[in-house]
């Protein structure tokens, strides 16, 4: 099988993350160690360096912790571009361990390749130019995803339908709808 190029780093939780993505992409991968990287002085320079000079994508796994790690990166590197990958809420058990995970959902590790794939093209990955919907706070609230009393329930629903971990946020969605789809898109998805 071919590896994908992509010229941008990868910063993962795991090494085994790292091994699953290894065996299909060629990138320069970067672990985390889950929360190690709070303390890891080296390591935030690093990856402060790599978002400021090509950009970083970040691939974390869709439970709490996944989406600290995520806030957490996103947080050191205020110079830069970040993508961000999200791998959707897939309930299972990793096939290395004993029991799920407290959340009861699959890791990067655990997702088929199939899923990673997906989840790349839908951030942007592939594509050499970042597709902009043009998409704003004012687009989420015009649409019914913020602001409102049933928001949470109508972007739990587009979650479902765009294949997003349920803890996505609306700044997070705001994000993921500028690099996919455009304004149109959006109103016709949420008119659905």
């Amino acid at each position: 099988m071919k590896k994908l190029r992509i010229d941008m780093p990868i910063i993962v939780e795991g090494k085994y993350d790292k091994i699953k993505l290894s065996s299909f992409v060629d990138a320069h991968i970067i672990v985390t160690d889950g929360f190690s990287v709070y303390g890891d002085r080296e390591l935030c320079g690093y990856i402060r360096k790599c978002a400021k000079e090509t950009g970083v994508i970040i691939l974390t796994d869709p439970d709490s912790a996944g989406f600290r790690i995520r806030g957490y990166i996103k947080g050191i590197c205020p110079v830069g571009r970040i993508i961000n990958v999200y791998i959707p809420d897939i309930f299972g058990k990793e096939k290395r361990k004993a029991e799920p995970s407290k959340e009861g959902k699959l890791g990067v590790e655990g997702v088929s390749i199939k899923v990673i794939k997906e989840a790349f093209e839908k951030a942007g990955v592939f594509e050499s130019d970042k597709k902009s919907g043009g998409i704003t706070k004012t687009d989420l609230y015009l649409t019914g995803l913020t602001g409102r009393p049933d928001s949470k329930a109508r972007r739990q629903a587009l979650y479902k339908k765009l294949s997003l971990p349920s803890r996505t946020t609306p700044n997070g969605l705001l994000e993921i709808l500028n690099a996919t789809i455009s304004k149109e898109e959006l109103y016709r998805l949420t008119e659905e």
